[in-house]
């Protein structure tokens, strides 16, 4: 063996038109020849990274602790671990749909927290993270925000596509809610309904789990993904107008 010869990236083997990079062992006397291939690691993961630092930030929302109702509405729909009330909760909504694959393989890979839910669409993808304790979900969290290059600043801000009290709703229109949405509690005739409409979707679980805290309300309907979110809330005119304030000023600390 004669040694090895270097070649560059874009030079074409005499023996073909495929291009290579690596390098060439200098044939023998019987002409046998093979190309080492020399791709390094830190190339390897530099295109990796190049990937993640691709992945936009539509939502952040830490839950500091899932209230009762909204941690059992959430349970109806994971396919994951269940929330326990009383647990911290991470949601995050990224785009391109398939990078929250990356998301929560990061995720999952700095902290013990649970996966409750991951949520491929078409254009947006979402996950949430559960645990016990706020700072494990929190590191969790930061470890994803370090990985794609982002913080909570760049999120995506959120709008307020509708909101509104209904007083002494009919009960026709509670049938028919009721019918609709059936994870949640029911509606009843002459109950006050609180409604919202976010986008991006995964902020109306903020408002939501904060207007259980601030009133004794009831649950309806939590959706927190897709192209809107939509929250659903009743119960007596003035606990629902008390729940209603509190989801406002949830979405408005968070813009």
């Amino acid at each position: 063996m004669n040694g090895f010869a270097s070649l560059e990236i874009d030079e074409r083997r005499h023996s073909g038109s495929a291009r290579i990079t690596g390098t060439e062992v200098q044939p023998q006397a019987s002409g046998a020849s093979c190309v080492i291939t020399t791709d390094s690691e830190t190339t390897r993961v530099a295109r990796q990274n190049s990937h993640v630092q691709q992945i936009e930030l539509r939502t952040y929302v830490f839950l500091d602790s899932l209230q009762p109702q909204l941690a059992a509405y959430m349970g109806t729909v994971s396919q994951g671990f269940l929330p326990i009330p009383g647990d911290a909760c991470l949601w995050m909504e990224v785009s391109p749909g398939m990078a929250v694959h990356r998301v929560t393989d990061i995720a999952l890979k700095a902290s013990n927290v649970r996966l409750g839910q991951m949520i491929v669409e078409r254009a947006f993808g979402s996950l949430a993270l559960y645990h016990r304790d706020q700072s494990t979900v929190l590191h969790s969290g930061d470890v994803v925000l370090d990985a794609i290059g982002s913080s909570i600043d760049r999120r995506t801000k959120p709008e307020v596509s509708w909101t509104e009290v209904i007083r002494a709703i009919t009960p026709d229109h509670a049938v028919l809610i009721n019918r609709q949405n059936r994870r949640g509690s029911m509606i009843q005739s002459g109950m006050s309904m609180f409604i919202l409409e976010t986008e991006p979707a995964g902020y109306v679980l903020f408002a939501a789990n904060e207007a259980e805290k601030a009133a004794n309300i009831t649950v309806v309907d939590v959706k927190g993904v897709g192209a809107f979110g939509r929250l659903t809330l009743a119960g007596r005119e003035g606990d629902v107008e008390e729940a209603a304030a509190a989801a406002m000023r949830a979405i408005d600390q968070i813009s």
